[in-house]
Formats: C-alpha cells, structure tokens, sequence
C-alpha cells in the first residue's frame, strides 16, 4: 500500500531511542553504577515514558553487555573490568584507522572546520583540566570521523566498542594526555592533504598510545 507522504514516524520509536541514549549515558558515566539494579519503573518516569521503551532499552543493553537481565529477578548494571581495555582499544584502532582511510573521501570543507573546532575545544578542556569535557569532545572528533566514513557497519561496531572503552574511561581514570592536541591537528592536516595511508596510521596509533599508557600506569602500581 502506499505511505502516506504526510505520516509521522511512531512515537514509540523516538521514545526507545531516546530512553536507549539516556540510559546508556547514565551507564557510561557512572550514574548508574556496575552492579546497580534498575528498575523500569522508576527509569521510566525518570525518563518521562512508558515501561515498554524502557524495557526494550535494557534488552539492547544487555545485547552490548553493558546490562544484565535475570528473568523474574532483576535487572542489574554489568561490573567494569579494568583489564578488559586490553581487548577492546586493538579492534577499535583499527576500526577507528579505517574509518579515517574512508572518510577522506568525503570530508568537506565544512567537516574539516568542524574537526578543527572540536579539537580546539577538546585542547580547552585539557588546559583546563576538565578532564571529564575532554573524554566527550575527544569522543565527537572520532565520531564525527566515523561518520564521515559513510560505513553503516563500522559505524555500528564502532558504537558498541566505544560504549563499553568510554565507561573504562570514566571508571578506571584514564586521562588523556595533551599530546593528543597535535596529533589530533596532524591527522586533521593529513585529511585536509588527502594522505589516506598516514592520517590511517596516525589514527591507529592514537589510540594504541592509550593503551600503552595504561600498561605503563599498571607497572607502576604493581
């Protein structure tokens, strides 16, 4: 049958979406703490809508394993494992590489100027030592990245790895340094040159960096 060209998406969509964003938000920052227990209700009216976006929020969660669910018992926010980032920044360099290689193509002048704002801001945050501000502005710069790339698959996967190093970010203290300020600049020149293969390793590397810096923070405390 025809759609009518006048028709409005569901409500219940933008809810779920909605109430998916918020809480995987309050997940990643700390609101709602590893191992709290949730209670749809109570989020629900946090959130202003029904149980049933709420619910099927939490199901795509626990997909991402950032939630637990035990059928009849309760639902519960997944533990943080400090050694985890491990396993979870190789993937998500090379991923974040790719996605640099890719969206040179269709970076625009308007792209490259935002990238340039948001690393301005993102130096800002440093300098100030708003190091929280600076974990979210450094996220929309490689986000923005990924976006350009126009890839619906490593944008999804991206996603579900971003989620779950974001929250090691907020809970185990990991801040990131002000070298990160030039690198980031130099990517941004190796994009604005088109120089696919260096802005690629240069992004990987990046994010190599922090895991290193973790190893090294390891050592120290052993």
């Amino acid at each position: 049958m025809p759609v009518p060209a006048n028709h409005s998406k569901p409500v219940r969509t933008t809810a779920k979406e909605s109430a998916y964003k918020q809480i995987l938000h309050w997940i990643i920052d700390g609101t709602l703490y590893p191992g709290e227990k949730l209670n749809d209700t109570e989020l629900a009216e946090a959130l202003g809508v029904s149980r049933t976006p709420v619910r099927e929020s939490l199901q795509l969660l626990e997909s991402q394993g950032l939630v637990k669910m035990y059928p009849g018992k309760a639902t519960q926010v997944t533990e943080v494992e400090k050694e985890s980032i491990r396993d979870l920044l190789p993937p998500l360099a090379v991923l974040q590489a790719l996605s640099t290689e890719l969206a040179i193509d269709h970076m625009t002048k308007d792209t490259i100027s935002s990238l340039k704002s948001i690393n301005q801001e993102f130096a800002n945050a440093l300098y100030q030592k708003d190091f929280h501000a600076a974990l979210n502005i450094d996220e929309q710069f490689h986000q923005l990245i990924v976006d350009a790339a126009n890839n619906t698959y490593i944008s999804g996967i991206v996603e579900k790895l971003q989620a779950h190093v974001r929250r090691l970010f907020f809970h185990t203290s990991i801040i990131l340094s002000e070298s990160s300020i030039e690198v980031h600049e130099t990517i941004i020149e190796y994009i604005e040159k088109r120089e696919k293969e260096k802005a690629s390793l240069l992004m990987k590397q990046n994010w190599l960096d922090i895991l290193k810096d973790f190893n090294l923070s390891e050592k120290v405390k052993q």
